[in-house]
């Protein structure tokens, strides 16, 4: 892309909407500045302009997104045609397993929920689509790495704070790498409490009509209820069912 062809101000903008999150749901001028590492009065022109168009709400000190912020994910989830066709066999899969199953997608170092179908809350964070994971210690995550050549994969590790979020989180680049290579070769990947102490997941890619991988999903169960070791004979079977059935619809 040309310099001139970019649009700084847009993308500061972008930026700034992105320093909200589920636990950062107010935000002043001052902390936004300070989470986007972008200049005060830059960051006061961008959240004055989200809420004289409706995206933000301002009480004079801080600001909060507004319902009207939706829509710019909403198109997204009205251009793909995926979560419209992985949601009615999660939905038959989360009964299957009598355990909460989801699909997403990778954005960056991330995962991204696309569908979910929830039996019960099995994770101390409410999940829904729209929801975002680091891709390099969940299950999800590590299918979508290990579908990526393992140039691309370093890179996204490069790029990720592997922050331990457990004891069991596995944080070196190498160990990664090699858990990315045995999840190719087994087609699953499998976390034990590594995202989540009491949480363990199992995943499989999906893939479309020409074998390409477009999302993945997988099934999340408590670690009291289903050891990690139990989760391929007992999981494993209903997930390769979905997994063939979509890639029957997926073109």
């Amino acid at each position: 892309m040309r310099e001139t062809d970019f649009v700084s101000g847009f993308a500061r903008g972008l930026k700034v909407i992105e320093a909200f999150e589920e636990t950062r749901q107010r935000l002043s001028i001052a902390e936004a500045a300070k989470l986007t590492g972008l200049d005060r009065a830059t960051v006061r022109r961008s959240l004055l302009t989200l809420a004289e168009l409706g995206y933000a709400d301002y009480d004079g000190k801080f600001f909060t997104l507004t319902p009207k912020i939706l829509r710019l994910g909403h198109a997204y989830l009205s251009a793909t045609p995926l979560p419209v066709l992985i949601q009615p066999h999660l939905d038959q899969l989360s009964e299957k397993a009598g355990q909460s199953a989801s699909a997403s997608v990778l954005d960056n170092t991330e995962v991204v929920y696309i569908a979910r179908a929830s039996q019960r809350r099995v994770m101390s964070i409410n999940l829904t689509p729209g929801s975002r994971l680091p891709a390099f210690c969940a299950s999800m995550g590590r299918v979508l790495l290990a579908a990526l050549p393992e140039a691309d994969a370093r890179a996204v590790l490069s790029r990720t704070d592997l922050k331990p979020n457990t004891p069991n989180t596995k944080t070196d680049v190498e160990e990664l790498l090699a858990e990315f290579r045995r999840v190719r070769e087994q087609g699953y990947a499998l976390i034990d409490q590594e995202l989540e102490i009491g949480l363990c997941s199992i995943a499989v890619p999906v893939e479309n009509d020409r074998g390409q991988t477009v999302a993945a999903i997988n099934i999340g169960a408590p670690a009291a209820h289903v050891s990690a070791a139990e989760m391929p004979e007992r999981y494993l079977p209903l997930l390769r069912e979905t997994q063939k059935a979509l890639r029957l619809v997926l073109r």
